[in-house]
């Protein structure tokens, strides 16, 4: 496995590396808004390519780019009353976060326009719980490459704005996962990393423990195809407990592979934009964007701006190599 030191001397691959996981992310998020709409499924049944010639990004890509553009604007030394401004400057300003906000993003700005800050904005937040900070994280990840550690701090920092308890617990396992998958970790390695964060007790714990189990007894993805809907399933489709677990699962079950973990996240249902999201923002770490499909990059790498507007447009690729500069 790579260090941290090893791959601050290398340009060229912490560039790969950090671009890997933010295209990543946007090409899941893409991917799996597509793949369950009923559009698709009436033309393609299964979606196994990105269709349309461009990005349709939703807020899980556009959050992640305002996490990026506060990390670069601090030179990694996040704190929360950055991560406040960055919300002042480019959510609060609109007068609603468009058809794609999530409900904790839409909540956290409602509380930050009263004057609710950190952690209240988070904790006084009916969705709190759910997966939105989880993507949005995926940056901190990039820049910590080889410290989970300091990854878990800097999520808590950011999804404190508007999640609480498990809502930052995921977010802080997400985060680590991306620091491990940055420097080689194995498939294993990185799972670890991220799930050693979450308590065992808490709502998240115990359906991440359902879902090792739902492996365990299953062994192949076709058998655990349905059991990770059935027994996972919660009444609302963005909760952590459910998508992130789900994830996970996936991850291990498609080995980390980049193509495989799009096409099974993208065609999973349920919050298949978070989950296919996710699990190309970690394969995108672990194995760069050498790996990932070039048009499949060139259809994602300028957001469409549908929720957060300052992101329109935005290269991801320029935003990546920001990112990279970073790791040192």
């Amino acid at each position: 496995m790579l260090n941290r030191e090893a791959l601050a001397k290398d340009a060229e691959l912490r560039y790969e590396k950090a671009f890997g996981a933010l295209i990543g992310l946007a090409i899941g998020d893409s991917f799996g808004d597509q793949a369950r709409s009923p559009e698709s499924h009436t033309l393609h049944g299964i979606s196994r390519d990105l269709y349309a010639s461009s990005s349709w990004s939703t807020d899980d890509t556009e959050f992640a780019l305002l996490t990026a553009q506060v990390l670069i604007g601090t030179g990694g030394d996040l704190t929360v009353e950055a991560v406040v401004e960055g919300w002042k400057e480019h959510v609060l300003v609109q007068s609603d976060l468009g058809a794609k906000g999530g409900e904790s993003e839409v909540g956290a700005a409602a509380n930050l326009r009263r004057g609710i800050l950190p952690p209240f904005s988070g904790s006084d937040n009916p969705y709190h719980w759910s997966d939105g900070a989880a993507m949005r994280v995926v940056p901190i990840g990039i820049v910590c490459a080889g410290d989970p550690e300091r990854a878990a701090r800097l999520a808590e920092i950011d999804a404190c704005v508007s999640h609480y308890e498990d809502g930052i617990w995921g977010a802080q396992a997400v985060a680590a996962s991306v620091a491990v998958a940055m420097v080689d970790g194995t498939v294993d390695e990185i799972v670890q990393a991220g799930t050693s964060l979450i308590p065992e007790d808490s709502w998240l714990g115990r359906w991440m423990a359902r879902a090792e189990a739902i492996l365990d007894n299953a062994g192949t993805l076709e058998k655990a195809w349905d059991p990770l809907h059935r027994d996972l399933w919660t009444f609302v489709r963005c909760s952590n407990a459910e998508a992130l677990a789900q994830t996970y699962a996936l991850f291990r079950l498609t080995g980390g592979d980049f193509v495989s973990g799009i096409i099974h996240g993208g065609n999973f249902g349920r919050d298949a934009d978070t989950i296919a999201a996710l699990l190309g923002a970690l394969s995108g770490a672990r194995h760069g964007s050498k790996a990932i499909p070039r048009d499949w990059i060139e259809k994602t790498r300028r957001p469409a701006g549908r929720c957060i507007e300052f992101t329109a447009g935005l290269d991801i690729e320029n935003v990546a190599r920001e990112l990279a500069e970073l790791i040192g």
